[in-house]
């Protein structure tokens, strides 16, 4: 074994919703359809102007993807544009993504001037096209939830926006990746910032750490706290690296800076891949799942209890041995706790199920899995912060 190889593997931030798609020809219909419900999202058609009026009067969307040539206009592309401003005033806050066979560059100027945020020009790349419907998607939420923080104790939509990239800077835009294991992640914040804390990184040519938490309160308070318990696990784990010695230290720091009614869940993972152990220590977080290759379920659940509440708490440190064919899950309350139109919870149990259905995939489709199959549960709209962390052990 050589120590941990430094190549990284950007992690993914799940966004599905419900998209409202016009056109007149129903086969570009169909084909978008089947494109973006196998990506988790929600999808309404229609066939005209008219439609897509009645549509958005009848039901909230997080994104239109429009024609801009209709029956009655087959080049201009005027139609169109005519509903990509009536559209914007209506609602400046949707994404509007316009496309045309017919496009040109002064039509893609005004349809943008008009109001759409995107053009696509058909046919088109499928994989560019759901590059775009995401970003517009994530764009137009974060939108929305900065106009409904605008104001709160001098809170503006542009220094919560600017809170939300700095917020991302500081969160993992790669993890470290090393012969038979394979990482890869995915946050999804509820609001324009979260309180859902991950981050994996390499403490030295052996070892690893796997962390994940989740702080109460959402909003800015809650990302400031983030923040703040990302930068002391970094600065305790180089100098104690050992799991139940960290959970204390770090209760102890976060405790005398955190307000009373505040607390942190907290799971931290030492890998040792020379050992092909993990030793850990959980901080009344939810129990990470460890699917075995035959199988079979172990919890770990060993710690202790939350971080920032008693003053002199004792955690118990667990350790399990790996094997080719694991896949060890950790997640945030805020993907369990998605419920549906019936306010019924996607659950634990629906999740492990689903774990162990699809123990044989690699670590990032089995995370992609996952966090679709929340989503569509939830129809998109996560109440809180969720996030998933999988480690796929594979043979060496």
């Amino acid at each position: 074994m050589e120590g941990l190889m430094e190549s990284f593997t950007a992690h993914t931030v799940a966004v599905p919703g419900r998209i409202l798609i016009a056109d007149d020809q129903t086969d570009i219909l169909e084909a978008l359809r089947l494109l973006l419900k196998q990506e988790g999202y929600e999808i309404h058609t229609v066939t005209s102007r008219e439609a897509i009026l009645r549509a958005l009067h009848a039901r909230e969307f997080d994104l239109l993807m429009t024609d801009l040539n209709y029956s009655r206009d087959t080049t201009s592309g005027r139609e169109g544009i005519d509903v990509v401003s009536r559209v914007h005033d209506m609602d400046p806050r949707l994404p509007i993504i316009a496309m045309t066979a017919w496009g040109t560059i002064d039509l893609a100027v005004e349809a943008m001037h008009k109001g759409a945020g995107e053009f696509i020009l058909k046919p088109w790349d499928d994989d560019r096209l759901i590059e775009i419907v995401r970003s517009q998607i994530e764009q137009g939420r974060a939108r929305r939830q900065a106009e409904g923080l605008d104001g709160e104790k001098g809170i503006s939509s542009r220094e919560m926006l600017e809170a939300r990239d700095v917020q991302r800077g500081l969160l993992p835009n790669g993890i470290p990746q090393f012969p038979g294991f394979e990482i890869s992640s995915a946050w999804r914040p509820a609001r324009v910032v979260g309180g859902d804390y991950f981050d994996v990184f390499q403490l030295n040519r052996y070892q690893a750490a796997l962390c994940i938490g989740d702080v109460s309160g959402k909003g800015l308070a809650g990302a400031l706290l983030m923040s703040n318990l990302q930068a002391a696990v970094r600065a305790t784990a180089r100098e104690a690296p050992d799991p139940r010695t960290l959970c204390e230290r770090l209760n102890h720091l976060i405790r005398a800076n955190i307000a009373a009614d505040k607390f942190i869940t907290f799971f931290y993972g030492l890998l040792d891949v020379s050992r092909r152990t993990l030793t850990y220590a959980n901080a009344g977080h939810n129990a990470p799942v460890l699917v075995r290759a035959d199988s079979s379920i172990l919890r770990l659940d060993q710690g202790g209890p939350v971080l920032g509440v008693f003053p002199e708490p004792q955690y118990a440190r667990g350790k399990v041995h790996l094997a080719p064919g694991d896949r060890l899950v950790l997640f945030t309350d805020g993907l369990v706790e998605a419920t549906n139109s019936f306010n019924d919870e996607f659950g634990e149990e629906q999740l492990i199920k689903m774990l162990v259905e699809r123990r044989s995939l690699a670590a990032r489709p089995l995370l992609d899995r996952a966090m679709k199959a929340a989503s569509r549960f939830c129809n998109g709209h996560f109440e809180d912060d969720a996030t998933l962390v999988v480690t796929a052990v594979e043979s060496w």
